[in-house]
């Protein structure tokens, strides 16, 4: 498929989901709602009675000291008034048994997560995570690229966590996702280097990754928990269950795991300067009990690749910026020295080239148009001049797709699809015109992006895509697209160039 640019898939309809407000939990544990003030319980999970021995009709409404063991109220309490935003379980003794607890705090109640399973509860639990991260950890901090950390990553949490598949996931700019690195079973279907639309994972999912630093789904095949009594007697509503581990999962997302032919996924967030870079993402063909150790491993390997990720991309930024400000001190001392401003386009050297990564360049000042490398025809230059003073642009203007907004721009996509406009004086169409030539991009989709969502005949129901298999879009008439710092610094030479020649013209 030749397409001139990629779409945005994380759609409206998508993007509304109230996934948040389910109302029903996971069966792999439990869930108790407790008044704030006096503990007592105000709404359960149906299932409770497995960890209290009583019906949810007969534990509402109770104090949730009757149930705890000795010094267990203490140590509720304790961890209650910690009000830490780090959501860390602890061991809890509920009717004579240890249980895996999490604590959310709101404005009016405490949700209590109670989790079934029991393994990895032992004293040496973390000492047998440290061992198995050990090398792991050295190995990501040696990494000296992006890619090295993410494959690394990937390898060894797979040995570690035991999932028949791990993917390290990374968001565009249009929150589409790209699989960077995977470790998998023979037997599972390889997603390396495929783009996922940003449709599955809308932005209420990507969103609730910011409260919950992973998603557990231990069995899609699971028979959803009701809460009684279905509506919060605080709230009077549906409660918000976006701070809880076990929330219950959509139908569409059990129907998409089911499609991919996985029974078990554990999804865990990257950040970088605080916002959602990327997914762990793993699946498992079969039923897949989570413990606590293994929940460790995936939160302290999230926060290491994380750590790697902003150094990494600092340090890139580093390097970047010292170049630009390299070719930009040149670029402004012969402007100083000679009082032209064509000097760097021309020369054997065209510094203006360098500093934007450009094919060509094109300066209309003072009446004159020079230019340099690969730029349209001079017919063509006339008409986009004309077009930029006619949107009386001001500041700096990028595309990375010309063709996308003019149309003239068409006949020239092979050395002007990407183009930095410069005013120097935009009411006398004098302009830096920088030009980046077309670069066939072409995208390997995990099914055909058009049929993310699927809709029956009611226009009611609907199901998520199918098919993962590989669907290939080629886009054409774009161009590499522009950095952010190499806009600050186009931002910079427009505001010194205007400065330096209105300060000449008032001195003369």
């Amino acid at each position: 498929m030749d397409q001139l640019k990629h779409k945005t898939y994380d759609s409206e309809f998508c993007g509304n989901l109230p996934i948040h407000l389910i109302n029903v939990i996971q069966s792999y544990g439990a869930l108790a709602v407790l008044e704030k003030n006096t503990l007592n319980i105000i709404q359960v999970s149906i299932n409770i009675d497995t960890v209290m021995h009583l019906s949810a009709d007969h534990v509402v409404n109770k104090p949730f000291s009757m149930f705890l063991g000795a010094g267990q109220l203490e140590l509720f309490n304790e961890k209650a008034s910690a009000r830490s935003k780090d959501k860390t379980p602890f061991l809890l003794s509920i009717k004579g048994r240890e249980y895996w607890v999490l604590l959310h705090e709101t404005a009016d109640y405490h949700l209590l997560e109670i989790n079934f399973h029991q393994d990895g509860t032992g004293s040496n639990s973390f000492v047998d995570v440290y061992q198995s991260l050990k090398g792991a950890i050295a190995a990501i901090e040696k990494c000296e690229t992006i890619q090295d950390a993410a494959v690394i990553t990937a390898r060894e949490l797979k040995k570690a966590s035991g999932f028949d598949k791990v993917m390290i996931y990374r968001f565009d700019e249009n929150w589409n996702g790209n699989v960077l690195a995977e470790e998998r079973e023979p037997d599972m279907e390889s997603y390396l280097n495929f783009t996922f639309p940003a449709s599955d994972i809308p932005k209420p999912a990507r969103d609730l990754y910011y409260k919950n630093s992973y998603r557990f789904i231990p069995d899609c095949n699971y028979k959803p928990v009701k809460l009684y009594p279905v509506i919060n007697p605080q709230t009077q509503a549906f409660i918000d269950l976006s701070d809880c581990n076990i929330r219950g999962v959509s139908a569409v997302h059990i129907e998409y795991l089911k499609n991919m032919k996985v029974t078990a996924s554990m999804s865990t967030r990257i950040l970088s300067d605080d916002k959602l870079w990327g997914l762990i993402a793993c699946h498992h063909k079969t039923p897949k009990p989570m413990s606590f150790k293994i929940c460790v491993i995936f939160e302290l390997l999230s926060g290491i690749i994380s750590s790697k990720i902003n150094a990494l991309t600092r340090n890139e930024k580093l390097i970047l910026n010292n170049r630009l400000k390299d070719v930009y001190s040149a670029i402004v001392e012969h402007i100083f020295r000679t009082r032209d401003l064509s000097g760097p386009v021309l020369s054997d050297s065209p510094e203006i080239l360098k500093l934007f990564s450009a094919g060509g360049a094109v300066i209309a000042h003072r009446g004159e148009k020079i230019s340099i490398g690969n730029t349209p025809p001079p017919q063509h230059i006339e008409d986009l001049l004309l077009w930029l003073n006619a949107k009386r642009i001001t500041s700096t203007y990028t595309t990375n797709s010309l063709a996308r907004e003019f149309d003239g721009a068409q006949q020239y996509r092979a050395s002007g699809s990407g183009l930095l406009a410069i005013p120097i004086n935009s009411e006398n169409s004098e302009f830096i015109l920088i030009f980046r030539p077309e670069v066939i991009q072409v995208t390997d989709w995990g099914g055909d992006p058009e049929q993310r969502i699927v809709f029956e005949d009611d226009m009611k129901t609907y199901h998520p895509r199918f098919s993962f298999k590989l669907w290939r879009e080629q886009i054409s008439g774009v161009s590499l697209p522009w950095k952010d710092e190499e806009l600050e610094v186009a931002a910079q030479l427009q505001s010194f160039i205007q400065d330096h020649f209105r300060s000449n013209t008032n001195n003369k």
